[in-house]
């Protein structure tokens, strides 16, 4: 999955969003505590198994035969989280936040904060559960989808102060970690928000240990997000999942955990020149959490993996 910007216009609108939950939470300091935006934002939460859908059915039932139907078809809830494979889900009728426990705890944090940006944004109530027009255009649910992953960042980050954070500090992994610390989320999330927020051209790329695959050629099976600056999209928008995951498994060793890949590597940006780009790589035990960081154009003199990327410009829609 590759992430998306979102226009001007819809960014500001969710972060009045996102500032007046800080505000109204007094300007709190992080980690955000998610038990206050519910109380605030007056949410209910609740739990599903999506491997046993037995009390996600049970619950449909008796909001079905509640005081307010909540759905026309209440099977509907089932039939999108089976198709979607959905972590989390909100029901607007409800007010309810629902969260699948059983994926791992730590992604329950992203989970409900997502659902609580479906909450806020008025537009997103329309392409709920109930309109099939929206659950029928595939891009239309990736453009809701980048809108509440960006609102999520934003509130879980603090806005523009996680900026402040990070400009002080090379991005490393070791920024990452000292973030993931101070803000309470996971490292992937802390990776994903890092890359957006920097003014250069970086890349992350989370999935599988890149060593798990025997075959070079075909690494990209093993990329779950595929993350960009706004800088590195302007630079190097022919860059693929294939050639990047094919540098980092050249590099990458066979360790089965800390840091896997620390070393200067060479992209060939869409002007065909060659940029030096530190990369680092990080295995938790269950993802590779790998960044690729620009430090300038490639001296001759300087001897650096490369890799060569199509000429053929990639138009990519926002």
């Amino acid at each position: 999955m590759r992430n998306r910007f979102l226009d001007e216009r819809t960014a500001r609108d969710i972060d009045i969003l996102v500032a007046k939950i800080l505000r109204g939470l007094g300007r709190p300091e992080p980690p955000l505590v998610l038990d206050d935006v519910r109380a605030l934002q007056k949410l209910d939460r609740h739990y599903y198994s999506s491997v046993d859908e037995g009390p996600l059915r049970e619950f449909v039932s008796r909001a079905y035969i509640g005081a307010k139907q909540v759905f026309s078809r209440p099977t509907l809830i089932l039939d999108v989280v089976r198709k979607r494979s959905l972590k989390a889900l909100y029901l607007p009728d409800r007010r309810r936040v629902l969260i699948d426990s059983s994926q791992p705890k730590l992604k329950w944090r992203w989970s409900e904060t997502h659902e609580i940006i479906h909450d806020g944004v008025p537009w997103h109530q329309d392409a709920m559960f109930g309109d099939t027009e929206y659950t029928l255009s595939p891009d239309c649910h990736e453009q809701i989808e980048a809108e509440a992953n960006y609102g999520a960042g934003r509130l879980l980050f603090f806005q523009d102060q996680f900026r402040e954070f990070a400009s002080g500090s090379e991005p490393t992994f070791e920024l990452i970690k000292a973030a993931t610390k101070r803000y309470g989320n996971t490292m992937t999330s802390t990776l994903w928000r890092l890359v957006e927020a920097l003014d250069i051209p970086a890349l992350g790329i989370v999935g599988s240990h890149p060593r798990g695959s025997a075959d070079p050629n075909r690494p990209a099976q093993q990329c779950r997000y595929f993350i960009r600056s706004r800088a590195f999209m302007e630079r190097f928008g022919n860059m693929t999942e294939d050639a990047a995951c094919a540098v980092l498994w050249a590099h990458a060793s066979f360790k089965r955990g800390g840091p896997i890949a620390n070393v200067d590597v060479t992209l060939v940006d869409d002007r065909g020149e060659s940029q030096l780009f530190h990369l680092e790589s990080f295995y938790n035990g269950h993802e590779a959490l790998t960044i690729f960081i620009h430090k300038g154009p490639l001296l001759a003199r300087m001897s650096v993996s490369s890799v060569a990327l199509p000429r053929k410009k990639i138009i990519l829609r926002s």
